[in-house]
């Protein structure tokens, strides 16, 4: 912990003796430099790197775990880590007769819920490969080709591209990411997905890498040091880490993100700690199975919208979709159509950030009426997307 911030904890400690939070660090969307509990596979991946300090590409790699297990806090960190030597002038090789300056590849961290064409891929690695800004219309993915082509050959050593959340709803598999590479001789992959590898996928068995849920004593861990880093003091107790691991069951997305909401209740009380009830709270307010966080902040602004908004409908608005988007439309600050919102809902539903459950009794012609259900952490969505 750097100076800085040992004197942030302290003004929030001061600041009238009320719960001041810093969202950001309980976010489930923010990762730590210190990912808790992960030394294991880190090591495992760091071995499966190892050829870049020699100055050579690694085999492709494929990283998968369920939702909530820390993949993409791991891969960020090792990623940023790895891509800071990249960018050295040359790192210093000892034998035993002279020291050896060796460039090894670049490493670029892509998310495949923002990469979801040849075009979009191509944009993000060249973004993280040259100084310069890249345009994100305005030419077509050839010319984006070429121009990442170029950006290889002043890569004398080639680049590793880690592509996150792939094969998830609204995301491409591991065998759309092979042909949009294909063309590049010095690009090695590491994807990162939930799912175990298919029998078909090109890659190694001794570069597929498998992070099981936290245990609850490490995740009792994950959510004390976040609340230490966004809380001021001692306002989280033990007890009440506890039992929020216990309810998450591994998932360190949905702990964190009750660990935000039940913050969030104590704050709207006006309280200095957050208590047991407010604990509770935080935990109801977390629906299960839970789309993730990052994959509504990786959804287009007027979705965003639509749902900040949605998390807003009262029982009765939410009866069906069609309730749900005039209610919605309603509002004069999104100035959307009830008919763009009603599409926009059906969308969502397909990704599984909504469901729509049929209501019983129903007849008639037509698409059968349904009630709306949230999939999401509304609170802790709604109060990140306000801070922002």
């Amino acid at each position: 912990m750097d100076i800085d911030e040992r004197i942030r904890r302290r003004q929030r400690g001061r600041s009238d003796r009320r719960l001041v939070v810093d969202y950001e660090r309980l976010s489930p969307v923010s990762h730590v430099e210190e990912p808790v509990g992960r030394g294991p596979i880190i090591e495992e991946l760091l071995d499966h790197f190892t050829p870049v300090f020699d100055g050579e590409l690694p085999p492709n790699g494929y990283l998968w775990g369920p939702k909530g297990a820390g993949k993409s806090a791991i891969v960020t960190v090792l990623v940023d880590r790895l891509a800071s030597l990249s960018l050295q002038p040359g790192s210093v090789i000892h034998t035993a007769t002279r020291a050896q300056v060796t460039t090894i590849p670049q490493f670029v961290y892509v998310d495949a819920r923002e990469a979801d064409s040849r075009f979009a891929l191509y944009r993000s690695i060249l973004d993280g490969l040259v100084e310069d800004s890249v345009p994100t219309q305005g030419v077509g993915t050839d010319w984006m080709q070429e121009r990442l082509e170029n950006a290889l050959v002043a890569e004398e050593s080639g680049a590793v591209v880690a592509l996150d959340h792939v094969s998830e709803a609204g995301t491409n598999d591991v065998g759309w990411l092979v042909e949009a590479v294909a063309p590049f001789d010095t690009v090695r992959w590491l994807a990162i997905g939930r799912d175990p590898p298919d029998a078909g996928m090109p890659v190694a068995a001794a570069d597929v890498f498998a992070v099981d849920r936290y245990q609850d004593r490490l995740l009792v861990d994950v959510v004390m040091t976040r609340a230490t880093e966004g809380l001021p003091g001692e306002s989280l107790e033990h007890a009440s880490a506890r039992r929020i691991a216990e309810w998450a069951e591994g998932d360190a997305h949905d702990a964190l993100a009750a660990l935000l909401s039940a913050a969030d209740v104590a704050v709207t009380s006006d309280r200095s700690h957050i208590e047991q009830a407010d604990v509770g709270q935080g935990i109801d307010a977390v629906p299960r199975p839970c789309v993730s966080l990052g994959q509504l902040f990786s959804l287009p602004e007027n979705r965003q919208a639509v749902l900040r908004s949605l998390a807003e409908c009262d029982r009765e608005e939410l009866a069906s979709v069609t309730t749900a988007a005039a209610a919605i439309a309603a509002d004069e600050t999104l100035d959307l159509s009830s008919g763009t919102v009603e599409r926009f809902l059906y969308q969502l539903a397909e990704s599984g950030v909504i469901e729509r459950v049929p209501r019983e009794n129903t007849s008639g012609k037509g698409r059968p009426p349904s009630r709306v259900e949230l999939r999401f952490p509304t609170r802790a969505f709604c109060r990140l997307y306000d801070t922002r």
